[in-house]
């Protein structure tokens, strides 16, 4: 048995894996799926003090109180940042970091290094009304619809979840001070359908341990747990 920690990305909650943890579960692994502060059942804590360590804090919480070892951690997109920062902490616990679309910080990084288009998201907050709060993106026409999800059903299933994203998550630096973390197995899972401009970051073609690159690919927009959740159950179930 296996166990994944699905870390569900900006905006979302860990409703987003409602198609693809059942697969895993039935495949007899255990499957954990929390929603981050200020997001699903927790979206009352949203504020302005709500950042990354916050969201650090609300894994590692996780992965204290039910004692879990040999961690298969999965980070969709913001949360890249999310579960670079919990291994670092607990290496001794993670068997497999697998970035999901996600972004790769290196040591004091934040998602404004890790991924430059976000600035733009960041500018925007401090700008605003709140001076806080970064609203989920508007839908654009297909095929890049609203996170890559296009489907009517799908798309009035995804605004159910969806909450502002606290600038603070985007403005903290990644801390990385355990080489113990570097012998962790990574995989990354890139989504291809990508929009318009879009440049994502390469991957090294070594991984920190210094085994080859491991990136897999899934021909579908960036919620690809929305729009192909047996595709990629089974691209875990591979490093079961």
């Amino acid at each position: 048995m296996t166990t994944y920690l699905l870390v569900h990305g900006a905006f979302h909650s860990g409703e987003c894996w409602r198609r693809t943890a059942p697969l895993l579960t039935a495949a007899g692994h255990r499957v954990y799926t929390p929603s981050l502060t200020g997001y699903g059942d927790r979206a009352h804590l949203l504020g302005p003090e709500v950042g990354l360590d916050t969201h650090v804090e609300d894994i590692l919480g996780l992965i204290g109180a039910e004692d879990l070892t040999d961690v298969v951690l999965v980070g969709h997109s913001y949360a890249g940042l999310v579960i670079s920062a919990v291994a670092d902490r607990v290496p001794g616990r993670i068997a497999r970091l697998v970035h999901l679309d996600a972004m790769v910080p290196g040591d004091g990084e934040s998602a404004a290094e890790a991924l430059p288009a976000t600035r733009a998201m960041i500018d925007a907050a401090l700008r605003s009304e709140s001076g806080w709060r970064v609203p989920p993106p508007s839908e654009l026409p297909p095929p890049d619809g609203l996170f890559g999800v296009t489907d009517p059903a799908d798309l009035a299933w995804l605004r159910t979840m969806l909450s502002d994203h606290p600038v603070r998550c985007l403005q903290q630096p990644v801390r990385l001070a355990d080489p113990a973390a570097d012998a962790i197995e990574r995989t990354h899972i890139h989504c291809t359908s990508l929009p318009k401009g879009f440049v994502r970051p390469p991957v090294p073609p070594r991984q920190p341990n210094g085994n080859p690159s491991q990136v897999w690919e899934l021909p579908t927009g960036h919620d690809c747990m929305i729009t192909m959740p047996r595709e990629l159950a089974d691209l875990f179930l591979k490093l079961a």
